[in-house]
């Protein structure tokens, strides 16, 4: 396999593509120079951030090193399921290097968070969102009625987007991040909106796709689902009513239900990923 293109930057430096590209969604792998024996061009300190297969910034000392740890950084990269590894390297006559020195690394994936659009900034969106921001998910709120986020004191900031648009904006779409990675929740003012929302969110591929509603109500979704032509295995994956069953009846009650549904498919989520992984060759 070819040597991803590698740019040439300070440790800073390195760190922060590294962070824009976890804050567009994306997964990266950044090695870091613990440690140097003897002679070896690595210095402690030195930071290389992986950002794709064919995309690298910053350096570990190049030359065989630096290959070497790239190829176990792309690994990295593709096993959605891998954490932090210590590797150590003898330049030595193995790599074609006779420093005789050692270097040894931690290389780190790191996974933006999951996604999770809300759509509808009610008693119930108000009370979610800073839950749901609160345990680490990737926010985005959307609300075209005037002042509706306003009035719930929703704002952006770090971790949320707050966004006063139709949920079908290309904005909203674009702060979604990939949907195979989100999870998008319905609860709109009206049921007309959330049935278009719903059906905006199985048409995207959203990995979890929600709506806030009684027994009756989603009833009546899954009929004029089925009646639109929508797949079987589309129809079941709408969860509706939203939320565990914890007898939950005011809007914070609610809130609490569902932040409790999106852990659990946080955790099954990545379950899935680490059971599906490829095999070692």
């Amino acid at each position: 396999m070819d040597c991803p293109r590698v740019r040439t930057a300070s440790p800073s430096e390195a760190l922060r593509e590294a962070l824009s590209r976890l804050d567009a969604g994306g997964r990266v792998v950044v090695a870091t120079v613990l440690k140097r024996r003897g002679s070896t061009p690595s210095t402690p300190g030195q930071k290389l951030a992986l950002l794709g297969p064919d995309d690298a910034v910053g350096t570990v000392g190049g030359g065989a090193v630096e290959r070497a740890v790239l190829d176990k950084m792309r690994s990295l990269l593709s096993d959605i399921s891998s954490g932090p590894v210590v590797v150590r390297h003898e330049l030595g006559a193995s790599m074609g290097m006779c420093c005789g020195g050692a270097v040894e690394l931690l290389l780190e994936p790191m996974d933006a968070n999951l996604c999770v659009l809300v759509v509808g900034a009610g008693h119930v969106g108000g009370a979610l969102v800073p839950m749901l921001a609160a345990l680490g998910f990737r926010l985005t709120v959307t609300d075209a009625r005037d002042a509706a986020l306003e009035t719930r004191g929703l704002t952006s900031r770090g971790g949320l987007t707050a966004l006063d648009l139709e949920y079908d904006d290309p904005l909203v779409g674009s702060a979604l991040g990939p949907p195979e990675r989100a999870a998008i929740l319905v609860m709109t003012h009206d049921h007309t909106l959330d049935q278009d929302v719903i059906e905006w969110a199985l048409r995207r591929g959203a990995a979890f796709v929600g709506g806030v509603g009684s027994r009756a109500k989603a009833a009546r979704t899954r009929q004029r689902l089925q009646a639109k032509g929508f797949s079987s295995e589309d129809i079941e994956r709408v969860r509706m009513p939203l939320g565990v069953d914890i007898g939950a009846r005011t809007p914070g009650e609610i809130a609490v239900s569902i932040a409790g549904e999106l852990v659990q498919w946080r955790a099954r989520f990545f379950e899935r990923a680490r059971r599906e992984r490829p095999a070692s060759p």
